[in-house]
């Protein structure tokens, strides 16, 4: 008998689950999940179910919901096809940063295995997306940098800006208009008084500049805390 191949839905359910967890250890819950995906609770509720049917989620009423290790494996595959057309898009075909989410939703579930391999071979298989966010190996394997939120830095603390936020395609755009992007040399100064704006010195030379940076942009923003040879975690399917 032939095995059904998993939904789109199912693939951007699992997908959304691991991102949540990637860039920390707390796992989501059903109404974040709602909140991600712009569906009603009720909608959630019922593919959960149906998620936990098929193996790939361990959930219990009014608890966290966390993928198994074949929900996991769903989710890297999902995540490197996502990752690597977002990267062809920017490199090959000329689009912003900013742009290429959505295009990349849509194509996602569209393409062969065969089209996103020899999409990697052609792009180098490169091990991060534009935005930062490391792209899983074929085999499942992915390195996720030692890295973390601008906002939670204290003065004095520099390193390398590793990771940006692509959820909100404004802000993408107004770092673009102040120069601002991956591997940037930071600097935390300090912040302004009564939870004001976190102040930062950014870029290196000639070319470094101090910023005010709102509480949402501070957020956006990862940082390795080595220049050098920043540490990684290594994740497996």
């Amino acid at each position: 008998m032939k095995t059904s191949l998993p939904s789109s839905s199912i693939e951007d359910y699992v997908k959304v689950i691991y991102s949540f967890t990637e860039w920390q250890d707390k796992p989501i819950t059903s109404t974040q999940l709602a909140q991600r995906l712009g569906v009603a609770n009720s909608s959630v509720s019922e593919m959960v179910r149906k998620l936990k049917d098929q193996g790939l989620v361990d959930h219990q009423p009014y608890s966290a919901i966390t993928l198994t290790a074949d929900g996991v494996r769903l989710a890297l595959s999902m995540v490197r096809r996502h990752r690597l057309i977002e990267t062809f898009l920017v490199r090959e075909l000329g689009y912003r940063w900013d742009e290429v989410h959505d295009e990349a939703e849509l194509l996602e579930h569209a393409v062969s295995e065969t089209f996103i391999e020899r999409m990697a071979a052609k792009l180098g298989n490169p091990v991060r997306d534009p935005h930062g966010d490391p792209i899983p190996a074929a085999d499942g394997t992915v390195r996720v940098p030692a890295a973390h939120r601008m906002s939670e830095l204290d003065a004095g603390h520099t390193g390398l800006i590793t990771r940006i936020s692509d959820e909100n395609p404004e802000l993408l755009r107004y770092l673009s208009a102040q120069r601002i992007g991956l591997d940037a040399d930071i600097e935390v100064l300090g912040r302004k008084p009564f939870g004001g704006a976190l102040v930062v010195r950014i870029g290196s030379g000639g070319t470094r500049q101090e910023f005010d940076l709102a509480a949402e942009v501070a957020s956006a923003l990862w940082v390795h805390s080595e220049k050098v040879h920043p540490g990684c975690s290594l994740k497996r399917p």
